[in-house]
């Protein structure tokens, strides 16, 4: 059976750690066709037109005036597009303020992409990024980039949670406990798979974490276990050659039957069906 190894685009970006590429055939077919991860973010900033992108096996449509991030180490790739005009951004992480950073990592596979206004501020700031990077003796040029780099992905995290609570972003303990909930998930799911693990590790109810992850988020806290979870075992049985039983174990499950059950709830296919199927 074929496998697709998964392709990481490490340490492309070269001082000061930010490129823009217009978004014609070329530039999407070079750097983003095949699946594969990114150890810097990438920013999709459309202006007009459709394009359509596969982030963690979940297809992203953009239509229109559209905004999209895509987090270091997440699998994504583009399909098509028709008519498409605008840039692609990519970003170093340290580049990336800590505060904003957190807000694309509590709405990462939720909330990753947004329809605005064809006049909307941050096209400009995207413009005026793109013609500064291809001025090298511009003064302090690095600190105009990094500035400018602050202001756009400052802009777009406002987008994302305004667009998630029209205009009523809760913030403070709440935001904060759903933050670094998601932390711990991503870090441990592999060997806590229960709301009251990590319910326990924040200090807190289970039942309290649960209301405050949906009332951020639009989901309780055990979809969220259930996602990535799930996230790892798809990226497993589509990217490597381990088989069920492995990717059980690899997940943390001793009862690989368990598991089994579990994938087919979710997902409404086998693990065996869902390997199938995309190959």
């Amino acid at each position: 059976m074929t496998k697709h190894p998964i392709l990481l685009h490490k340490g492309e970006l070269t001082e000061p750690g930010v490129d823009v590429k217009a978004m014609t055939v070329i530039g999407l077919h070079k750097r983003v066709q095949l699946p594969h991860r990114d150890d810097h973010y990438m920013f999709i900033i459309q202006q007009k037109g459709n394009c359509l992108w596969e982030l963690d096996f979940n297809e992203v449509a953009l239509s229109g005036p559209s905004l999209c991030f895509v987090t270091p180490g997440q699998v994504h790739r583009y399909i098509d597009h028709k008519n498409t005009e605008g840039w692609l951004v990519f970003v170093d992480s340290e580049l990336v303020p800590t505060a904003f950073r957190e807000i694309f990592d509590t709405y990462l596979n939720s909330h990753q992409s947004v329809v605005v206004k064809k006049d909307d501020a941050f096209f400009n700031i995207v413009s005026l990024l793109e013609d500064t990077l291809h001025q090298s003796s511009i003064p302090l040029r690095n600190t105009l980039i990094s500035s400018m780099v602050a202001s756009l992905t400052g802009l777009i995290a406002s987008k994302i949670i305004l667009s998630r609570h029209a205009g009523n972003f809760l913030g403070g303990q709440k935001y904060n406990t759903v933050i670094r909930f998601k932390q711990l998930v991503n870090a441990k799911c592999k060997e806590l798979k229960q709301v009251k693990a990590y319910a326990s590790l924040l200090n807190i109810t289970p039942l309290y974490l649960n209301e405050v992850v949906k009332e951020i988020t639009g989901f309780p806290a055990s979809h969220w276990i259930h996602q990535e979870i799930l996230l790892e075992a798809k990226r497993l049985l589509f990217y490597s050659t381990l088989d069920i039983k492995e990717v059980a174990y690899e997940l943390g499950y001793e009862d690989h039957a368990y598991f089994s059950r579990f994938f087919k709830k979710q997902v409404g296919l086998t693990a065996s069906e869902f390997r199938a199927k995309n190959h």
